[in-house]
């Protein structure tokens, strides 16, 4: 049975109808086909005709990405989401020209990136729902940067090629995208020091808003996560 706001998205929105075949998930992996039995103002009864349950890729691709101003924060993490990314964390670089403050405004733009996140999964039919973590900084980064099985900062001045980095084929594998204003040397430093690769996806200068997606694909070609 679907109720609350996923039953009324069903029966009102997408007007699902007896006998029509979906697919439903539980977000950490389980996979159903079902068919609709009935529907209700703002219910929908299915009937299970399948179960199974899917491993996450590996390695698994965490995003620190950068805030971002106006409509595309959102559409980084909107993109980054139908593209792979695993999880997702909000970093507060020094050049950032978005602030999330502590308190209300803070917190609805982080209620923004999960919505968006949801919706974007549920858009690409993912199993695997990807978690929007609380805003980090830059130390905090590093230190995730130092706990991960490996960890790529993208950007524009760096000489090694995403192609040519050997990557780790399990753990959490950290991909660090900048802000518009790009990511100073002392975070460069940072995060090198932790243990990070500062590497270009090529020759081109991409957005913040866009780089995180391209770069997914990229590996998805580059490991096993597409095999």
């Amino acid at each position: 049975m679907l109720d609350g706001p996923e039953g009324r998205h069903a029966a009102t929105v997408k007007r699902m109808r007896v006998g029509e075949v979906v697919q439903v998930t539980d977000g950490r992996g389980a996979l159903a086909q079902a068919v609709v039995e009935s529907t209700g103002r703002d219910t929908v009864s299915l009937a299970l005709t399948s179960r199974s349950t899917l491993a996450p890729p590996a390695p698994r691709v965490l995003l620190a990405q950068a805030l971002v101003k106006g409509d595309r924060s959102e559409l980084a993490v909107e993109m980054a989401t139908e593209a792979g990314v695993d999880g997702i964390l909000p970093w507060r670089a020094a050049r950032c020209v978005a602030r999330w403050e502590d308190g209300p405004r803070g917190d609805k733009a982080l209620a923004r990136w999960r919505s968006t996140v949801r919706e974007a999964a549920k858009q690409a039919r993912r199993p695997w729902l990807p978690v929007v973590e609380e805003p980090v900084t830059t130390a905090m980064l590093a230190r995730r940067v130092a706990d991960a099985a490996g960890a790529l900062v993208l950007h524009e001045g760096a000489t090694d090629r995403l192609a040519e980095v050997d990557l780790p084929t399990a753990g959490d594998l950290l991909l660090v995208v900048g802000p518009e204003g790009g990511v100073t040397d002392d975070e460069i430093a940072a995060l090198t020091a932790a243990g990070g690769r500062s590497v270009r996806l090529g020759g081109e200068v991409l957005r913040a808003s866009t780089a995180a997606a391209v770069a997914l694909g990229a590996l998805g070609v580059l490991t096993r996560r597409w095999s």
